[in-house]
């Protein structure tokens, strides 16, 4: 399997900032993340320290990443990682359409702001699912339940609405169905946990206990040490050094995952820099 040289995990400043570093270096690269960029940089009312662009708004700082990108035939891949695998001499990228074998990783995905529910974790691969795509075969005629943190959640529960029997929707704020196909069911209260015995198989609320066969819970972002397995964190953040190397070697990361400030100039920097530390890390191999 041919393998690209770096695999670069979000689309904010730092990820195409690392992009741009990594095609003028010439190497071989798949930036994984949205169109959007970054829904935190389209909600940014005014920067003001961004150089060379003074009181720029965020929408319209993303729209000059993207016309960088297109002058430098950078695209955008939409597939979510689900995991990456330190593999020794490579990484395994994980996505609902394969595995890409990638000789560096950087990772620019931002901080996991959400809290996990009880159970998430511990049932996570034992009925709970972070993936639509991956796993909704497995829950064909059964009965599910859709946690709908992430901005995908709705297109993605209407997927699964095609392979499930049931359905029972519980969206976040700003994320209900319209429409409701017809197995579907919203559910108003909020989800408190996960339980099960030796798999998950209930959702519980306030209001009352959803007895199902299998949970997905779909949110825009994981926590990083679980997406990849073995990552070493500093609270919040990958733990990192000035070149933004983590404890995997080959592994980098950069921007808000790096730690504070929250900065897009300080993210935008990062990026570079990992890119540039992950050329150093290739030259010796």
């Amino acid at each position: 399997m041919y393998r690209i040289d770096i695999a670069i995990i979000g689309s904010g400043p730092a990820g195409v900032s690392a992009a741009i570093t990594a095609r003028a270096r010439n190497m071989s690269a798949v930036l994984y993340g949205s169109q959007r960029l970054s829904d935190k940089l389209e909600k940014a009312h005014e920067i003001l320290n961004y150089p060379g662009m003074p009181r720029i708004k965020g929408p319209d700082l993303a729209q000059a990443l993207r016309r960088h990108m297109r002058d430098m035939d950078i695209e955008i891949t939409q597939e979510q990682v689900t995991a990456v695998y330190a593999m020794g001499s490579y990484f395994g990228v994980e996505t609902a359409s394969g595995m890409t074998e990638a000789r560096t990783v950087i990772l620019a995905t931002g901080v996991f702001s959400g809290k996990p529910l009880p159970g998430e974790n511990e049932f996570l691969g034992r009925g709970v699912s972070t993936c639509a795509t991956c796993d909704g075969n497995f829950y064909r005629g059964k009965t599910i339940a859709v946690l709908g943190f992430g901005s995908e959640a709705p297109e993605e529960t209407k997927y699964l609405a095609t392979l499930a029997e049931k359905v029972y929707y519980f969206p976040a704020r700003g994320r209900e169905l319209d429409p409701v196909p017809a197995n579907v069911e919203q559910i108003g209260g909020a989800p408190l946990a996960i339980t099960g015995e030796l798999k998950a198989g209930a959702v519980e609320t306030a209001g009352g206990k959803y007895q199902v066969d299998g949970v997905f819970v779909l949110r825009d972002a994981v926590p990083a040490d679980r997406l990849v397995p073995g990552l070493v964190m500093d609270g919040a953040h990958a733990a990192v050094d000035l070149q933004m190397r983590t404890n995997l070697p080959g592994c980098f990361a950069c921007g808000d995952l790096a730690g504070t400030p929250y900065q897009y100039v300080k993210s935008a920097g990062q990026g570079n820099v990992a890119a540039l530390s992950a050329a150093a890390y290739l030259a010796t191999l």
